[in-house]
């Protein structure tokens, strides 16, 4: 289970501490301070140096990604950038020629630290929702295209979002059972929801074409747009090896029960099929990797009860999860376009 720093101040005060400490490592950071941007796991600080340049730190979360993990991380998303023209953020390397730079903080525990160049740009949030989905899905695609030929440095760590890392003894994000407003009778109808799931997935399989290395967390959120035109996508902490199609359950992570969604499925799968291919039977479990996505928010919501949007969505989340459940499991998990 990860542990969210968001309701742990004297966690943020370490987080802090580190991140002072880490800029120490590279050139030109005399007199830099730093400005929490936000925190959950990771913690985003904006560092601004004494010429009123910018950048950006990121203090990992502990006991989640190792170094080598990280590392791989940042090796993928520049090799988007230089192969696939992807514009991701760009890395800096320390003093010393590394990317991830490590220190103790004040409970000399070891922190991961990583340093961005800072991307002048806003949340993507286009005016027209269903555009945006179109630019989602064809970003995705062309992301897909690349985990599909790239070849992998030997050393290439991540680890899988399966339905094992999902659900089972050990899941990543904790319990679904223990989401907030999951009771008796929210846990009988949910269960059913995850074994109609696992005999879906086992069925699907994880061939080559459909199973590879995803951004994991492909949101619109998660896009920054400086205009006219320029996307940057960002954070790739979660980036891990799933099916492909994961990536569109991500695209509707909260929202899978809006009016809209048939209408941003329909776009997205536009953007997608601009670039890649799907098949009928890649279609046909749609509704599947939007319900696996959604069960997984659930456990992670009633592991970040102190996050923003696990108050906002509060028991409501569940309600609506069992909602959903229930269609997808009296139609059979099919999806028609609607």
């Amino acid at each position: 289970m990860t542990h969210d720093l968001s309701d742990d101040p004297a966690a943020i005060k370490r987080a802090d501490a580190v991140a002072r400490s880490a800029l120490a490592d590279y050139e030109g950071m005399e007199g830099a301070r730093v400005e929490l941007l936000n925190v959950s796991e990771n913690a985003t600080y904006l560092v601004h140096r004494q010429d009123g340049s910018k950048k950006v730190m990121r203090v990992h979360r502990q006991e989640y990604h190792t170094e080598v993990e990280i590392s791989s991380e940042l090796a993928w998303a520049s090799a988007l950038s230089a192969e696939e023209g992807v514009r991701t953020p760009v890395a800096l390397a320390n003093r010393y020629g590394r990317l991830v730079t490590n220190v103790a903080d004040p409970n000399g525990r070891l922190r991961h630290c990583v340093l961005f160049d800072f991307i002048d740009g806003i949340e993507a949030d286009p005016a027209d929702a269903v555009e945006g989905y179109v630019l989602l899905g064809e970003l995705t695609a062309r992301m897909h295209r690349h985990a599909r030929r790239w070849e992998r440095p030997s050393w290439f760590r991540r680890f899988r979002w399966d339905f094992d890392a999902a659900f089972g003894r050990e899941a990543r994000w904790g319990r679904w059972q223990e989401g907030i407003g999951v009771g008796r009778a929210e846990t009988e109808s949910l269960s059913r929801l995850e074994e109609r799931l696992a005999e879906r997935l086992r069925a699907f399989g994880t061939s080559a074409e459909r199973f590879g290395l995803v951004h994991a967390d492909m949101r619109l959120a998660n896009l920054l747009w400086k205009p006219p035109s320029e996307i940057t996508v960002i954070d790739f902490d979660d980036c891990g090896f799933s099916w492909f199609l994961y990536d569109l359950g991500t695209a509707l992570s909260f929202i899978e029960d809006h009016p809209q969604v048939p209408a941003l499925i329909d776009a997205w799968l536009r953007g997608y099929r601009s670039v890649e291919s799907l098949s009928r039977e890649d279609e046909a479990e749609i509704w599947t990797f939007i319900l696996f996505r959604r069960l997984l928010l659930l456990a992670w919501i009633g592991s970040h009860q102190a996050a923003d949007i696990a108050r906002e969505l509060g028991p409501v989340y569940a309600t609506g999860t069992c909602e959903l459940a229930e269609r997808y499991l009296s139609d059979g998990g099919a999806w028609a376009g609607a």
